[in-house]
């Protein structure tokens, strides 16, 4: 499995992924300030405190990522059964079910990694830099850098699973188009954030769609075997 994973790895470049990765990190951090800085040059109050700010944080990166997770499945996946380049992987002595175990995990693991790394940069760095600038009142304190990190470690789980709902809808016609636009529906619904609420916050809500990734993922594997390649 590992050493799948890891031709799997070779052969797409996935280092170019995460240089993708580093660069919406950046964004999303320029982003932020921008909002920050602005509110405070004209007497706004956008955040009125970095729980909130940093809650926004948290809906921006799970959202890029879902998204990046949708572009993993159209590259490693979809693609190939697109182009029909799976049937030269299908004719080696390897099983199905573990060539496409190996691409979901890399997707599951990439989604997840940068999920966490994403959100302890972006919140390093903006908060020192809302503090530099005195853009923020307040402070952040220890209990709720506690639970926040709990909350990052379960929805950055969640959010690796329901990333792989798009995989269903992409798989019906071989639609990259359609894979993408699912997982930005998917983002519409979890990630939709005013600051103090979202529909993520109903633990139901990603819960549900969570174990709902984790079926499709289950029935690709499954089903492999029994799947023709379209001409």
């Amino acid at each position: 499995m590992f050493k799948l994973m890891k031709l799997e790895m070779k052969k797409f470049k996935l280092s170019s992924y995460s240089r993708n990765a580093i660069i919406a990190n950046f964004v999303i951090l320029g982003f932020m300030f921008l909002i920050s800085f602005i509110s405070k040059m004209e007497g706004d109050t956008d955040f009125v405190n970095y729980q909130e700010a940093i809650g926004v944080i948290e809906s921006f990166v799970r959202a890029t990522f879902i998204i990046f997770a949708s572009t993993l499945i159209a590259k490693l996946i979809i693609g190939e059964f697109k182009k029909k380049t799976i049937t030269t992987l299908f004719m080696y002595p390897i099983s199905r079910k573990k060539l496409i175990a190996a691409k979901l995990t890399i997707i599951i693991i990439f989604t997840f990694t940068w999920i966490i790394i994403s959100n302890v940069f972006i919140t390093t760095v903006y908060y020192y830099l809302t503090v530099n600038y005195q853009l923020i009142p307040g402070s952040l304190t220890a209990d709720f850098l506690q639970e926040h990190s709990v909350s990052v470690l379960m929805n950055a789980i969640s959010a690796s699973c329901m990333a792989l709902i798009p995989l269903y809808f992409g798989m019906k016609k071989y639609s990259i188009p359609t894979t993408i636009i699912t997982s930005i529906l998917i983002v519409m619904i979890v990630s939709n954030n005013n600051g103090s609420f979202s529909l993520n916050d109903i633990i139901i809500i990603p819960l549900s769609l969570a174990v709902i990734g984790l079926t499709v993922a289950y029935l690709a594997i499954r089903n492999i075997d029994r799947l023709d390649i379209r001409v």
